[in-house]
């Protein structure tokens, strides 16, 4: 028997908004440019960077392509903070809106008694300043965030939400995860937890396969000039993700 959804557990990057090319790509070139480093990453490069979670992750992984060698700690430590605070500054700016039907969904889900947290392998302040700009109800709709300083191992490794699931309390056949990238699909389901994917300007390029293990894969959660796109799932035809929706992705396909 298929138990009723009880909770919603959200990504944020890419998720919850389009945070990628235009908010972290843009911080993190920055940060190079005030330490007076010649690099500057373009999107093609910075899509190709995103296979690596975690920002610390992400500027090492850079360096030692370019340098050969294993960087400082103090030296990443020194770029990634120094992101941090001029992402923050960006959307304090207000560039970074919530995709389309986020705002709807989170409220019709708190609405109904669901419980919602976020799980994300960025860091806490930039998932505060996000959230300092999205008008009530959304912030208050999640019970907890999981972010990147809460975990020994960022997405795909299962454990961000394994540890969301235990302070859920709540029977993992009832939960569900709304992600856009293959590394937070991995996550989920190496936590055992089905999945909706909902592409994002960063993974729509990525190949229909890599997406395999998702209850659904769509390009959007409510109507825009092409309607909702589904790729693979149930038929969505209203326009827009809802709940009920949302409660056919919990039968096994």
């Amino acid at each position: 028997m298929v138990q009723a959804l009880s909770a919603l557990l959200w990504d944020v990057d890419g998720t919850l908004a389009e945070t990628e090319f235009e908010g972290h790509r843009v911080a993190f070139n920055r940060s190079f440019e005030a330490a007076g480093l010649p690099w500057r990453w373009d999107r093609d490069t910075y899509g190709q960077l995103l296979a690596v979670s975690g920002g610390r992750e992400r500027i090492a992984s850079f360096l030692r392509q370019v340098e050969g060698r294993e960087p400082e700690r103090e030296r990443v430590e020194a770029l990634q903070e120094r992101k941090q605070a001029l992402y923050a500054e960006l959307v304090r700016q207000g560039g970074l809106v919530l995709r389309p039907g986020v705002g709807r969904l989170v409220a019709a889900a708190a609405a109904a008694g669901l419980r919602q947290a976020l799980v994300t392998t960025s860091g806490r302040g930039a998932v505060e300043a996000l959230l300092k700009t999205v008008p009530p109800p959304v912030p208050e709709a999640f019970a907890f965030w999981i972010c990147g300083e809460d975990v020994s191992r960022k997405k795909p490794d299962p454990e961000a939400y394994r540890l969301a699931l235990d302070r859920l309390g709540a029977d993992r056949r009832t939960v569900l995860v709304v992600e856009d990238s293959p590394a937070g699909l991995a996550a989920a389901s190496g936590a055992g937890l089905p999945c909706l994917v909902c592409l994002s300007e960063a993974s729509r390029r990525t190949p229909t396969d890599a997406f395999a293990a998702a209850r659904a894969l769509i390009e959007n959660l409510e109507e825009t000039a092409g309607g909702i796109v589904v790729r693979r799932g149930p038929p969505c035809p209203g326009g827009q993700v809802t709940l009920s929706w949302l409660q056919q992705l919990l039968e096994p396909p």
